[in-house]
C-alpha cells in the first residue's frame, strides 16, 4: 500500500512539475513580426529583378535565399533522354491573411538542367 502512495506521489509531482512545460509547434512565420511578411514580399520582388536568364539554381538561391517551397523532378525529352526540372517558390504577393505562406502567394522559379528558363506562373504552366 506505502509502494503505491509513494508511485502516486511520485506521478502527481511529476505532472505538477511538468505542467509548465510548452512545446511550441507551428509554423515559423507566426513568431515574426506582424510586418515581416510585406518586407520578405517587398524585398524578393526586388531580388527577383537582379534575376538573368542561365543563371544556374545556386546562383539564384545566391541572390533569392532560401526558397519557401520547392519542387523537383525529371522528365523524358523528345530524344528520350531525361531533362531534370526545378522550382523554387519565393513569397512575393498576399492572398490570405491566414499566417502561413502558401504556393499561390509565391513565384515559381524554373530551372531545367539547373539553368534559370524563366519566373512566373507563365514558365511555371510550360513545364
Amino acid at each position: 500500500m506505502k509502494l503505491k502512495l509513494i508511485a502516486a506521489g511520485l506521478i502527481g509531482a511529476t505532472s505538477i512539475a511538468l505542467s509548465g512545460c510548452v512545446i511550441s509547434v507551428g509554423d515559423h512565420e507566426s513568431s515574426k513580426s506582424g510586418d515581416y511578411w510585406q518586407e520578405q514580399q517587398e524585398k524578393n520582388r526586388d531580388l527577383l529583378s537582379k534575376l538573368s536568364l542561365g543563371m544556374s539554381s545556386n546562383q539564384v538561391t545566391t541572390v533569392m535565399g532560401n526558397a519557401d517551397f520547392s519542387e523537383a523532378y525529371t522528365k523524358p525529352t523528345q530524344n528520350h533522354a531525361e531533362q531534370s526540372i526545378k522550382v523554387l517558390f519565393y513569397r512575393t504577393q498576399w492572398a490570405e491573411g491566414d499566417g502561413k505562406t502558401t504556393k499561390d502567394e509565391c513565384t515559381p522559379i524554373v530551372f531545367r538542367d539547373d539553368v534559370l528558363v524563366g519566373w512566373g506562373d507563365t514558365v511555371y504552366q510550360q513545364i
